[in-house]
């Protein structure tokens, strides 16, 4: 399956702001977080998809990188997306602190 452009997924343009990129994240993840969706596939895996479109585009290097080759770039720094919920938190354990308490 071919990944979604990380900006599609996030919902902002090219030229968005790290602060935009990041309240779109946040929206997102509120939303298809999985203790709001117990059992839902598929908004799990819309999360997944949104916390490693943010990874790349919250980060100036990765985001150059993949803004210039795409995914296949990306794939040449050894990022590789996250494989399960732990790599998310342990990543963004500071936003969900703020979401969760």
């Amino acid at each position: 399956m071919d990944k979604r452009d990380y900006y599609e997924v996030l919902g902002v343009s090219r030229d968005a702001a790290g602060e935009d990129i990041k309240k779109a994240y946040r929206k997102l993840a509120m939303k298809h977080h999985p203790d709001k969706n117990p059992g839902d596939p598929e908004a799990e895996e819309k999360f997944r998809e949104a916390a490693e479109a943010y990874e790349v585009l919250r980060n100036g290097e990765k985001r150059q990188i993949y803004d210039r080759y795409g995914h296949e770039g990306l794939a040449g720094t050894g990022f590789r997306g996250f494989s399960g919920f732990d790599d998310i938190f342990s990543s963004f354990g500071d936003i969900f602190e703020d979401f969760f308490g």
